[in-house]
């Protein structure tokens, strides 16, 4: 007697738990005969499709280790600018060759991942960053400054993809929300390098930058305990025959899907072109145009980081919520105004126009990050690789050529310029419905 074993599952809600069925089926060779036996197990819906919020606290936090440390290059390019002599063209070159080692290798970590899960790659990658920081603090010249941020580059490569594929596989049906929490530790991060930059980089010189590898060692600590819960909880991943469809149950076409994904990159190169004059250059432009210090200068750099933090947040739930296109509208094109505004505005309203163009243009990552995997699900390493690496790379490319920009005209024409891109949102009408709404019953 051939025997096959097959097993399928059945969900049926039962207040706070959900019922999963095995069933198995017993088949002679002649086919004649079966012998059918049912055993119904139950598992906590927690465990079977819910949030695991400790695991997105945790690698939210290994996040915002990752990027207080990222965050700490922009912030010392006044120190280093004056020690090495450097033009606003060498500083955009720094930026550009980071954020070219961080995005470059980021959609092949991704497609790779997919195809064979590392789950301990997280904290190899925070080894790299740990190295190109303590090379970064005893750079001598312009060329070891190039060497150590591209490690560190390398460092975010690895790490960007694979955590928000964790952030995926913890999000249970709440996935922007999951983006969002991962999104915020970033965002977070970012917005203390320059406050602490402020506080211990630019009294203490270069060299203190050393101090911040205790922040690498114990994100390695971190991501290695993540490691493992990775290691055990792989069948998280959606199962890649799920099919997209829009709103209206219509499937997508491969075309439409194609043109979709390139809105999406677009409307990236929109806002982290407009992000890159802002994190690379707003402390430049605050000492030109108001005649403020360094140190002053960091601190308004650190109210406009705190602001996309906070509005990182706020993204992902709206988007779960009322639908992730609706958020999109809303974040691109609607720093429009206070974008537009900017360049004409004293110390006071800059620094409040900072708050507002920050708090709404970092709620559109989530939104298009979770929009895109839903197009292509499945590909969730292979999709956050690309956008994440897209976004590093327009922000190194746009603080490259706006450097050039700056040295050929002025600081405060950069921001004329960059005052127009958040216009580029009217591409989104293009853009299909995906997904259901959750509406009020």
């Amino acid at each position: 007697m051939r025997s096959v074993v097959a097993i399928t599952f059945s969900f049926e809600r039962k207040r706070s738990r959900a019922a999963i069925r095995f069933t198995f089926v017993s088949v002679k060779k002649t086919g004649m005969e079966k012998a059918i036996k049912e055993e119904a197990l139950t598992v906590p819906k927690n465990i079977a499709e819910g949030t695991i919020y400790s695991i997105l606290l945790t690698i939210s936090f290994s996040h915002l280790l990752n990027d207080t440390i990222q965050s700490l290059i922009p912030s010392i390019y006044p120190l280093v600018k004056a020690s090495f002599h450097l033009s606003f063209t060498q500083v955009g070159l720094i930026t550009l060759v980071f954020q070219l080692a961080a995005s470059l290798l980021q959609p092949f970590v991704g497609f790779y991942t997919d195809k064979k899960p590392q789950p301990f790659s997280l904290a190899t990658g925070m080894g790299f960053t740990l190295i190109g920081l303590l090379f970064l603090a005893f750079s001598s010249s312009f060329g070891w400054l190039l060497f150590s941020v591209g490690l560190i580059g390398v460092g975010s490569s690895v790490f960007h993809p694979e955590a928000s594929k964790v952030a995926y596989m913890a999000a249970g049906s709440r996935r922007g929300l999951a983006q969002s929490i991962f999104q915020v530790g970033g965002n977070a991060g970012s917005a203390i390098g320059p406050l602490l930059a402020a506080l211990i980089i630019v009294p203490f010189g270069q060299s203190s930058v050393a101090w911040f590898s205790i922040l690498a060692l114990l994100a390695i600590v971190i991501l290695t305990g993540v490691g493992r819960w990775y290691q055990q909880n792989l069948y998280r991943i959606r199962p890649k025959n799920v099919k997209t469809s829009s709103g209206d149950g219509m499937k997508l076409s491969r075309r439409k899907i194609g043109l979709s994904i390139a809105i999406l990159l677009v409307l990236i190169f929109s806002k982290y072109f407009y992000l890159a004059s802002m994190s690379s250059y707003f402390t430049f432009y605050l000492i030109d145009k108001f005649h403020i210090s360094v140190q002053s200068s960091q601190v308004h750099l650190f109210i406009f980081l705190f602001s996309t933090a906070a509005g990182t947040l706020l993204g992902g739930p709206l988007g779960d919520r009322f639908g992730r296109k609706y958020v999109i509208w809303f974040s691109i094109l609607g720093v429009a105004p206070f974008t537009l505004l900017l360049p004409h505005a004293n110390l006071l309203w800059t620094t409040v126009l900072s708050v507002f163009i920050g708090f709404i243009l970092a709620s559109a990552f989530s939104a298009i990050l979770v929009y895109a995997q839903e197009l292509l699900p499945g590909k969730v390493g292979t999709v956050s690789g690309l956008f994440f690496g897209f976004a590093f790379g327009m922000g190194g490319l746009g603080s490259a050529l706006l450097g050039a920009l700056a040295d050929h005209t002025s600081i405060g024409f950069v921001y004329q310029v960059c005052a127009y891109l958040p216009l580029i949102g009217l591409l989104t009408g293009f853009l299909p419905n995906i997904g259901a709404r959750h509406v009020k019953r």
